[in-house]
């Protein structure tokens, strides 16, 4: 009788423990979702009802459409983090179209660890958002309403391990990583070249942030190996309550053959200013230039390349907490004639001008 007791009473003592576990467990565990539906009215009406090809964020023209919409969880304790994100939309169509089978609507699946007792020292593996640039693929988190020339042409995703420090004052940001190429989650077949990237963040100040970024490899078969060296810097400056800057500029080198000492080259400034009207209500101005002469990142077969100069504006109303509403007007000039067009109404074949004009409307909802 004694023993049944004792157990009994283990059994109670027991229990609270086992609740307190399961709370912390579900504590440790958040969902969240985005969805950004969109309509993108491109003045040339290009035949095929989509944007230039060096464009993927609301590249569907003459519709309305869902540019990204994902489903999130995210685990993390002090140990221990992971996050799987699955994802639908014209940005997935878009980006992941080299990616086979369900790969192709993974928008994040990562798992990291925590080496250090004493310091902020995590490992990660997994597909992971791209450490280069400022914008990402989730739009209410973007300054201006469409990507930048450079975001667009740069990678949006990254697959492979990551080993990041963070100070304690967490005011610089250290990392370096083994990557499988240049916005990649499988290896392009034939490649067995490794592929990596490092990053600085420093923060000198809350309203002050300068970024370093790089990525060293080659993104193609063995037998036709290009290395590509790419540089990305950017500052971001919150100048007052109400005013921001952000000024980017990335440069890149591929060689140019296979083994060869020469390169080609490429570079884009970009700069945007965002001014708040008021809690809800924010503008914001972009200028651009895209030169990729030798068509190493954006092909055109023409005299020039890809030489192109955009301004944009935008305007974004926050209707409800976690509700974004956001109209752009946008202009992209090209020195070659590279940007699709209709001659007339009821024209059956593409012709090409030197300018695009879009006016983009989406709203979004996040929780």
């Amino acid at each position: 009788m004694k023993k049944l007791l004792l157990a009994a009473l283990g059994l109670v003592t027991m229990r609270p423990a086992m609740a307190q576990d399961s709370t912390q467990t579900i504590k440790s565990l958040t969902i969240s979702g985005y969805a950004e539906a969109y309509y993108n009215y491109d003045f040339k009406r290009p035949v095929n009802n989509t944007t230039p090809g060096f464009m993927y964020n609301f590249n569907r023209v003459g519709e309305v459409n869902l540019n990204l919409g994902y489903i999130k969880a995210n685990y993390s304790t002090e140990r221990v983090r992971g996050n799987l994100a699955l994802a639908t939309g014209t940005y997935m169509n878009a980006n992941y179209a080299a990616e086979p089978g369900v790969l192709k609507n993974v928008f994040e699946a990562n798992v990291g660890v925590r080496i250090s007792k004493n310091s902020n020292l995590w490992i990660d593996a997994g597909i992971m958002p791209s450490h280069i640039g400022f914008e990402s693929a989730i739009g209410r988190d973007n300054w201006a309403m469409t990507r930048s020339l450079v975001a667009e042409n740069t990678p949006y995703f990254e697959s492979g391990v990551k080993l990041g420090f963070t100070t304690k004052d967490e005011k610089l940001y250290l990392s370096a990583m083994y990557l499988n190429g240049w916005q990649r989650i499988q290896r392009v077949d034939g490649n067995t070249t490794p592929a990596f990237g490092t990053q600085i963040t420093y923060k000198p100040a809350a309203t002050v942030t300068v970024n370093y970024s790089t990525f060293i490899g080659n993104d193609k078969p063995d037998s036709l190996r290009l290395m590509r060296y790419y540089h990305n810097f950017y500052g971001i400056i919150q100048v007052s309550e109400r005013f921001g800057v952000t000024a980017g500029f990335d440069y890149g080198i591929e060689q140019k053959a296979k083994g060869s000492k020469g390169y080609n080259n490429w570079f884009v400034p970009v700069f945007i200013a965002r001014y708040a009207l008021s809690a809800k209500v924010n503008i914001a101005a972009r200028g651009e230039y895209f030169r990729d002469q030798n068509g190493v990142i954006v092909t055109t077969g023409t005299a020039h390349g890809f030489e192109t100069f955009g301004l944009s504006l935008n305007v974004d109303y926050a209707i409800f907490p976690g509700v974004l509403w956001r109209v752009e007007v946008r202009n992209l000039s090209s020195k070659d004639r590279i940007s699709p067009e209709r001659t007339s109404a009821d024209a059956p074949e593409q012709t090409f001008g030197k300018n695009n004009l879009f006016l983009t409307s989406s709203l979004s909802v996040s929780f």
